[in-house]
């Protein structure tokens, strides 16, 4: 049996860099639901400090989600999740996204991703396919292909 699944992406903001990838990916932010927030809170489940008001919305602290544009709205979600951790990242990822671009695309877009603070760190070649790896504002490992 197959099964669906989302990918978690650790970040020191998570929705600075659901933002960034949103825009990176040209995916939606989830948007979020402030009465549902309020809600939780009034009813005991969450605290104030669970939330913070970015770009003039009420969301939870710790986390912000991107959506593909053609996931069903009443099915599982193609979606990154990205969630606050206390700590920077220090190591080599060991899981990364390929994002791609066509071959004819991946200076334009080294360039682009580059100006919105991603950092080039190597270009690969296997066989035919290459491909060039960079990191997001965070430092998380990803390529462009």
């Amino acid at each position: 049996m197959a099964h669906d699944f989302q990918v978690v992406v650790d970040t020191a903001d998570p929705h600075v860099l659901a933002d960034w990838w949103a825009e990176t990916l040209g995916w939606p932010v989830e948007p979020t639901d402030e009465d549902f927030i309020r809600e939780m809170i009034a009813k005991g489940y969450a605290k104030e400090e669970e939330t913070r008001t970015y770009n003039g919305v009420l969301v939870w602290r710790t986390g912000a989600a991107i959506r593909h544009p053609d996931s069903p709205p009443d099915g599982p979600p193609r979606r990154i999740l990205f969630q606050e951790v206390p700590e920077p990242k220090t190591v080599k990822n060991r899981l990364h996204i390929d994002v791609w671009v066509g071959a004819d695309n991946v200076e334009a877009t080294l360039e682009k991703l580059t100006a919105r603070g991603a950092k080039f760190l190597h270009r690969g070649r296997q066989g035919p396919h290459s491909w060039v790896t960079m990191a997001d504002p965070e430092g998380n490992e990803f390529c462009i292909s």
